[in-house]
């Protein structure tokens, strides 16, 4: 007996194979994402589009051509893929190759986290001030063109190194987007609200502000005080010891914290900061 005696069963096995196709096509487009495999894929797919337009058109030479092409092309991925298939085979030499997506994302979260939270560690110690708003839903394009791109890998000594006092880029606020420093010395708006103590300097109205119109998360380090603060959804949290700051900007990035304590109140009311 064969699945060719159960119909249903055959029916059952096709559907499971091309699933588990497309989600290792899915897994394998998630690894090479943003590496420069995807420009390389980019150019085998116009080759072979060449390649069936010279035989429709019976363009014999260019045929020709896009055959050796193709015939060596083999090879040619395996030297090009090298990091890119060596990453592969790692992820499932480690069991991560079919492991969730959602696990992925909250690593490179938590990365992020640890990255923000050393800057800011080592930044509120020094007294260097310092403006970091987090894009979310919200779009803040608007606000990257107004500074110097980046497009940079998110690192605590970049960010240190950014907010430095007398360097071309410490006036201003960095954006984080979409795991990366998008750019920094960014103009953000300062809010208008009658209510803000006039304690307050202006990257705390500028966290403010920007918290009014987008529901970004923003981190402010006080140059006077080296106070922590973050501000989200036009509200400000002020003077953050260094555990409640992480434990914040955990619940706002990755998973609402059931652990933050109950009497951490929003407050407009402290010391200037600016």
């Amino acid at each position: 007996m064969s699945l060719a005696d159960f119909p249903f069963l055959k029916y059952l096995a096709n559907t499971v194979d091309i699933l588990l196709v497309w989600y290792v096509i899915y897994k394998i487009i998630m690894i090479i994402r943003g590496t420069k495999a995807v420009q390389l894929l980019k150019g085998i797919f116009v080759i072979l589009i060449v390649k069936l337009l010279s035989d429709y058109f019976q363009l014999q030479t260019l045929g020709w051509m896009m055959e050796q092409v193709i015939y060596w092309g083999a090879l040619a991925i395996i030297i090009i893929f090298q990091p890119e298939l060596r990453r592969a085979l790692e992820q499932l030499g480690r069991g991560k190759f079919f492991s969730r997506s959602g696990m992925q994302e909250e690593e490179r979260q938590e990365y992020i986290i640890e990255a923000i939270v050393k800057a800011v560690d080592y930044m509120a110690k020094r007294r260097i001030g310092a403006l970091i708003s987090i894009e979310r839903e919200t779009g803040m394009s608007d606000y990257i063109e107004t500074g110097i791109s980046l497009d940079s890998k998110i690192s605590s000594e970049l960010l240190i190194n950014i907010f430095i006092p007398n360097t071309p880029l410490h006036d201003g606020a960095v954006v984080i987007q979409r795991a990366n420093i998008a750019a920094a010395a960014c103009y953000l708006p300062l809010s208008e609200s009658p209510f803000i103590s006039k304690e307050l300097g202006t990257r705390h109205r500028a966290a403010l502000g920007i918290s009014e119109v987008t529901d970004s998360i923003t981190l402010v380090v006080s140059e006077e005080t080296g106070a922590i603060s973050i501000t989200k959804n036009g509200e400000l949290h002020r003077d953050l010891k260094l555990e409640a700051f992480k434990e914040m900007l955990a619940s706002a990035l990755i998973i609402p914290s059931t652990k933050q304590a109950s009497s951490v109140k929003w407050s407009w009311k402290g010391k200037k900061n600016e």
